[in-house]
């Protein structure tokens, strides 16, 4: 889909294989490294990066808080690590609301930068379980929501690279749908 000049696109794939300036990682709250995701990052990039993220998050962060570090030994220029939310039905709208702020801070932080190119993964459907079927619209939404309220963006593509197939399956038909 294209919105204004920049290419929204879902492939399936890790943002460790994309082309990007900056890549988004499914961190945590204490930004130290982690499973999945986060913990290939950091072993792709060394440890430079968890040396940066203890200087620039001596305390961790936030839920939705974006923490920048440089990407060392990775193809990309830079890292946004956030920490998405960790879902419960009882709190559904907060954990859309963290959600949501997630994805928007990775997209300002990149126009901030005056970055071309942006990569994310499917922020918190992993480990901290948020439905698959509710994160891929909301996701996908605030981006073409940022792009539309945004047409003199730096950003020429933005990417949404998912691991599996399933993650793939639900992002790939809400793109279709929001391009009709």
């Amino acid at each position: 889909m294209t919105i204004g000049q920049t290419e929204l696109e879902v492939v399936r794939g890790s943002v460790l294989e994309i082309g990007a300036d900056a890549i988004v990682n499914a961190a945590n709250t204490r930004m130290r490294g982690g499973g999945t995701l986060d913990g290939a990052i950091h072993r792709a990039a060394g440890p430079q990066m968890l040396a940066e993220l203890r200087e620039v998050a001596p305390n961790g962060a936030q839920t939705g808080e974006i923490v920048v570090t440089r990407a060392y030994n990775l193809p990309q220029k830079w890292v946004f690590h956030v920490a998405g939310p960790v879902w419960k039905e009882a709190r559904a709208l907060e954990c859309d609301e963290l959600l949501a702020k997630s994805y928007r801070g990775a997209l300002q932080e990149a126009q901030r930068r005056r970055l071309e190119s942006l990569a994310f993964p499917s922020l918190s459907t992993g480990v901290y379980a948020f439905p698959i079927e509710r994160a891929a619209p909301l996701a996908l939404g605030v981006a073409v929501e940022f792009l539309t309220q945004n047409p003199q963006t730096c950003l020429r593509r933005v990417t949404f690279a998912m691991f599996g197939g399933t993650e793939h399956h639900y992002f790939e038909r809400v793109l279709r749908q929001l391009g009709e």
